[in-house]
Formats: structure tokens, sequence, C-alpha cells
């Protein structure tokens, strides 16, 4: 679904109107008390006398109310949008603070007050709503509630907003009456109101913090007055974004969630309304979205740079977008990229791990049949024979020239059809998969020499031995393409560090002579592969000593090749430049570069080609490297209870006491059990992308003595089970079966 980004015309654009409601007219100003000091008297939350926003609010357009200038941002680069880490010397040009007005009571002589407390027992909610009155009245009141003191805060890294504070006043908030919580909306249509002019202010954008965080904003009543607050904070200079992605970063991971679910919420009930007649028509408000799905790429900016992450990057993912027409999606993005047209997908890590990879096969699909038509075309102008087995890819191979029958094959971007040499048979699917888990079985065997298999991290990686030829490492690429575009599940160990560099760059460069796959990789990377290798690196870095005099390395690595060991320089004279205090981090990082990128550059940049000539497509911009693994390795979260509702049974029925004793054991089963199961029957221990759904999944009775332990077809993902006559045995012998199969199972 597309939304248009640019300026609506005069008579079009939305207004902000006020709430109208004649009980909440103020009176004069009052000082009121800091609630910096309020922190323990609105930390009591009262199950009884709580109140809520029962009614929707009524809001009447208004004459004469300033208009917001939309958002209509001039990004023409065909690439995907992201919130780039400014270096520190950037700062906003900001104008001189204003003087915050200072409340009059301090935290001691307020802090025996139990104003909330009072309130809820009394009924008398004067002095809390007078608080909020006064408060969301305008951006200075609400720095002068919130702001830790009127000292600027100029880093990134303090908002100077009191941030406990912050989330008590908003909790407290849900549980007052309900003219207090609108006399809140109507100070903060004021504030957004009277606040749209002139140059941001630090404070402005400390405002802004502040007024996002409101948990009002779950209730389509309020989304005119939180679409318009987005609107404002997503039209704001990059460097003001610079300085809420790393203020968003500090959130508690609690308060950083709700902000997440509550903009996915919103995107969802405009794209997909419960009740339509509650919101204005699309058409009035088409700049909804793109001002929350912005507002949205700050937060997944701030958990990206976040180490760990504050959520999973998962939790981004808005479902309800796997329902749109996200094909018209990626052909608006195709033809506009990152311009004032707006798409999804310039935002990526919005569209589901589903949504991409459908988006990846339909885009090669139609490469394949343009391809294809190509082909007949010609084919006609010659007068020539057409034959339509050209739509697919039709492999011959024998079992015992695997590879190399495999290697022949050229046009990749097709479906796949397999055929074994002197064997009867039509593919289904089931010979493909055997096809896929035969070669991968052997080109990752390490007596093949391709690949090295580490203990440590029980990763395989790439053999740096030289050759002439490394077309068998683009044939491991073209595996991975096409088990993507077949959508078959491989069972492969490579560590996190190669799906990165699968994506550097993710379009194949035009000009041939481009590196790729040289990927900017860190000791973190190195861990995931070689740990102890990376923890002595780690310590060369924190040692405290004299790294020359107590190391005595230079800028030299010694690596075996097939029983040979070869010593390279880090850097021109390496072995004669000793590793010092202050050049160790330049000597780990030429050692890290070293090892995961220029010691295995053939055998990678053949792997690439490889891989980019099956799925060679711009949807691989839209792609984390944590995507790209799921593509291809699946997903490693197992939910055996979804397994359970949608596994197909064949000579049983779910409620033979078999069975029932079989999902009794398997769902008492520890998980690395239960991986062992699924490798066992499909050969891999990770779900599709599609979930267990797309397993496929199948139980089938095998007429044996019950002394027989199960068997498997992995390329069916079959188990075979004995009508075994207890839950003990048949524990016993599915635990032996699965504990000692390899490869496929036993077959």
């Amino acid at each position: 679904m597309s939304e248009n980004y640019c300026p609506f015309e005069e008579r079009d654009r939305d207004r902000l109107p006020p709430i109208l409601n004649h009980s909440l007219d103020r009176g004069p100003k009052l000082p009121f008390p800091s609630y910096g000091s309020f922190i323990s008297t609105l930390n009591h939350k009262r199950e009884s006398g709580s109140h809520s926003l029962s009614s929707p609010l009524l809001l009447p357009a208004v004459k004469q109310v300033r208009e917001l200038p939309p958002i209509c941002p001039d990004v023409r680069q065909k690439h995907r949008i992201t919130i780039d880490v400014l270096p520190p010397e950037v700062k906003a040009r900001f104008v001189s603070e204003p003087i915050i007005p200072i409340r009059t009571k301090s935290a001691k002589e307020f802090q025996y007050v139990d104003e909330v407390e009072r309130a809820t027992i009394s009924g008398d909610w004067k002095q809390v709503h007078d608080f909020y009155l006064t408060t969301f009245d305008s951006f200075l009141e609400l720095n002068g509630a919130f702001k830790v003191s009127n000292v600027p805060f100029n880093t990134i890294e303090d908002s100077g907003i009191n941030i406990k504070f912050v989330s008590i006043v908003y909790d407290t908030l849900l549980h007052t009456p309900a003219d207090t919580q609108k006399s809140v909306l109507k100070g903060i249509i004021n504030s957004l109101l009277r606040e749209w002019k002139g140059p941001r202010t630090k404070d402005d954008l400390r405002a802004y913090f502040v007024l996002v965080q409101n948990p009002q904003y779950t209730s389509p009543a309020t989304y005119v007055i939180y679409a318009h607050l987005l609107r404002q904070i997503a039209a704001l200079a990059e460097v003001d974004h610079h300085f809420l992605m790393h203020w968003f970063k500090k959130l508690p991971q609690k308060r950083f969630k709700q902000l997440v679910e509550r903009l996915q919420l919103f995107i969802t009930t405009r794209l997909f309304p419960a009740k339509p007649e509650e919101l204005p028509p699309m058409a009035k408000c088409s700049w909804w979205i793109p001002s929350a799905t912005k507002v949205l790429s700050l937060l997944n900016a701030a958990n990206s740079i976040s180490s760990p992450p504050i959520i999973p990057f998962t939790d981004f993912y808005n479902l309800t977008l796997d329902h749109i027409d996200f094909m018209e999606d990626y052909h608006t993005w195709q033809a506009h990229g990152n311009s004032n047209r707006f798409s999804f997908c310039q935002f990526p890590f919005i569209l589901s791990t589903v949504v991409k990879k459908a988006i990846i096969q339909r885009d090669s699909e139609q490469q394949m049949i343009s391809m294809a038509r190509q082909t007949l075309v010609d084919k006609v102008s010659r007068r020539q024979r057409v034959d339509m087995s050209l739509l697919f890819l039709n492999i011959k191979v024998r079992r015992l020239q695997l590879v190399s029958d495999s290697l022949d094959e050229q046009t990749l971007k097709k479906k796949l059809k397999v055929t074994f040499v002197g064997e009867a048979g039509l593919d289904m699917g089931g010979l493909t998969k055997e096809w896929f888990l035969l070669l991968i079985r052997q080109i990752f065997h390490t007596d093949y020499g391709m690949f090295t298999y580490v203990k440590e991290s029980q990763c395989h990686w790439f053999s740096s031995w030289k050759c002439d030829n490394y077309s068998e490492f683009r044939l491991v690429g073209a595996l991975m393409g096409l088990a993507v575009y077949n959508s078959i599940t491989l069972d492969i160990r490579f560590p996190p560090c190669v799906y990165k560099k699968l994506l550097t760059p993710p379009i194949v460069p035009c000009d041939l002579d481009t590196p790729v796959g040289m990927a900017n990789l860190t000791l973190d990377d190195l861990q995931q592969l070689m740990p102890d290798l990376a923890h002595g690196l780690g310590e060369v870095l924190s040692y405290e000593g004299n790294v020359e005099e107590d190391f005595y390395t230079t800028f030299q690595v010694f690596q075996e090749e097939l029983g040979v060991v070869k010593s390279y320089n880090l850097k021109p004279g390496g072995d004669k430049i000793p590793v010092t205090n202050l050049n160790r981090k330049e000597y780990v990082q030429l050692y890290i570069d070293f090892l995961l990128n220029k010691s295995i550059y053939r055998q990678f940049a053949a792997f690439y080609h490889g891989f980019h000539s099956v799925c060679a497509s711009n949807a691989l911009m839209l792609l984390r490297p944590e995507e790209v693994e799921i593509l291809v390795c699946g997903s490693p979260n197992l939910d055996m209870g979804s397994l359970q509702r949608v596994v197909q049974y064949e000579g049983y029925s779910k409620t033979d006491p078999t069975i029932r004793a079989f999902w009794d054991v398997v769902l008492a089963f520890p998980l690395e059990l239960q991986k062992k199961l699924l490798h066992f029957t499909t050969g891999s221990d990770r779900v599709p992308v599609g979930g267990m759904a797309d397993l496929n999944f199948k139980i089938s009775k095998i007429d044996v003595s019950t002394d027989w332990l199960p068997v498997s077809h992995t390329c069916f993902n079959q188990i075979c089970l004995p009508p075994y006559k207890s839950k003990k045995e048949l524990r016993q012998k599915l635990t032996i079966a699965i504990s000692n199969a390899e490869g496929f199972g036993l077959e």
C-alpha cells in the first residue's frame, strides 16, 4: 500500500482543533510546586477510585487555527533510509535557551504530601488537576516540570529530562478523572499550535521527547492529536533526530517497547480501522502513516546502536503489512526510491521476513519470466521448436558425480526439477530436497577441503588454500540462493559475519573489479567464529603492562594451509614492526580483517557471486544479515505446540494412543532434544520463514515390531512410528533414534 508524502492543497490540509469543553476552561495560571518532588507521592497506583477516558473526544473543525507544515522530505537516493550516527563535532544551531518557569515548592517541602493518595480517598482531585493543567500548557511548562535543572544539557547522551518522573506522571494520569485527562490533551493541542514556529531549541526537543511518551495515544479518539505530534517530530532536522535517537536509547526497556507498540498500533489502525467512522478519511490524512513510520525509524535506529539491542529487531515488524499489496509498494520504491513518494520499503525494518522473502521470490520469478519470454521470442523468430521445459531448471545428476554434474548448470534462476540418472521418480519436491541435502553434506565434509569446521563455535569457515578454480564455492553460493528461491531450509552452520559479507554490497557492482564481501568486521564478529583467538586479542587490547616487551609480537600472522605454515604481513614490512601499546588497536583490526576478509577473498567472492546469480534482486537491500540467515537456514525459534496443530497423519489419527503419547513426550522434551527430533525428521533443526505450517510435517504408521526404532524420510519431512504400547517405550525408542542419527537421520 502506498501513501502520498507530498503536501496537500490548502483546502485539504488537516487542522489541529482544540478540545471544546466548557468545564475545562482555565482560570489565571497559578504557580504549582515542582513535580520533580512529586515522585514519592505519585508512585501510588490505586485500583479503587481509578478513572479512564470513558468517552470519545469530539474534535470539531475550528476556523482560524494555525496550520502545520506538511512533511515532504527531498531525499532521492535509491537506498534504504537510515538514521546515520553523526560525528560528535556536529552541533545543532539552537537559539538561546528560554527561561524555564520555576515552580515554588521544593522537593523537601512537598515530599510528605501524598496528593494522589488524598485525592483518591477524598475525591478532591483539584491539586492534581491543576498540576496537569499547568504542566501540559506549553513547551516551557513541560521543561519546568520535567527538566532536571535549568542547566543546559548539550550532549546527545543526556536529555536532561527526569525519565523516572515522566513515567510516574503518565502512569498516574491514566488513573485520574476524565476531565483531567481531557485537560492534558487540550494542553497538548495548544502546545503544538503555539510552538510551531522558528528554529528548534533543545528544550523544544525535550518537550517532544516527553509528549511522545504519553500513554493516552492508544485510543483512536486521540489519534488526530497524536498524528500532528508525530508530524512535527518527523519534520525536524536531521541533527534534531540525532539527539532524539540517543535520548530514546536511554529509555527503560519497558517504556521503549511501549513507544514502539503504540506507533505500530497507530499504523495498523490507520490501515485497517475497526470503526472507520472514528477516523478522518484516508485521503485527508495520508501523511499519518509516513509520519508515524519515520518516528518509528528513530526508535529502530536507537535500538540498532544499542549494545545489546533494547528489544529484538523482530519487534519492529508490523505483521499487518503482510496483508497489503507489498509488491505494489516495492514497485513504488523501485520507481521513486527514497523520494517524496512514500513506501514501506523505504523503512525495511517494519517489513517481516515473510514479506521480504515473498518480494525476493516474486521479483526473481518476474525476471525469470522475462528471460523465458525473450527465449521463446528468439526461438519462434528462428522457427525453432519451443520447449516449455525451459521454464524449469531441469537438473540430471549421477549420485557418484553429484558435484561435477551440478556445476554444469548455468541458468539457475528457475524452479528446480531434479532427476537422478538411472532412477525412476517424478520430482514433486522430495528429489529436489534430497539433491540439496546430498550436495551440502558432501561439500561441507571436512575431507572435501572447501570448508573447515571450528569446534569452539560449531561453525564452518572457508578454507584459505589457494587454487586456480573457485567454481565450487560459486556453487555453494548458488545453492543458498536456490534454497531461498525454492523455499528449502539448509542445514548450514556459518557464523553471522558471512551474512554481513553477503550484503557487502547488497547489489552486485556493475564494475567487476569492485571488491565484494569486504565487510567492516569487529572483535565481536571474530568471537562468534574463533572465541579463543578473539579472547586473546581482547587481552592484548586491555593489557595494562608493556605490550611490546611482554608479548613480543609483530604485524605478522602465521596460517596453516594444507599442512604448510605460511607467514603474512598485516601491512608492508609488518614482520619488522613491533606491536606496542600505541598501535595495538591497529594490529587487532588488521588481524581481524586478514582472517575474515583478505585471506579468503577469492573463495568468498566466488561464493558471493554464486548467491547473487540467483537472488539478483534490489529486494536484498531490504534485508538485515540476520534475515538472510533466516531465509537460508530457517529460524532457531521452535514452537512444538504450533507443529502439533498443523501436523499431518498417515495411518494414525490425532486421538490414537501412540500419537497422544508421542506429543506428551515431545512437548516435555528439553529444547535440545526437540531440535534433534526436528533435525532427525527434516534434515534441519530450524523452522522455515513461514513457521511450522510450512514444514509439511507428517507422522506415519509403520506396521513393524515395536522393537524397531522410529525411522524418518527427511526428503518428505516424515517420521514413521511403530505402534508402541506405552509412553515409556515410545520415549526410550524415540530418544535413542534422534540422539544417534547423523545427516538426514535413519532411512
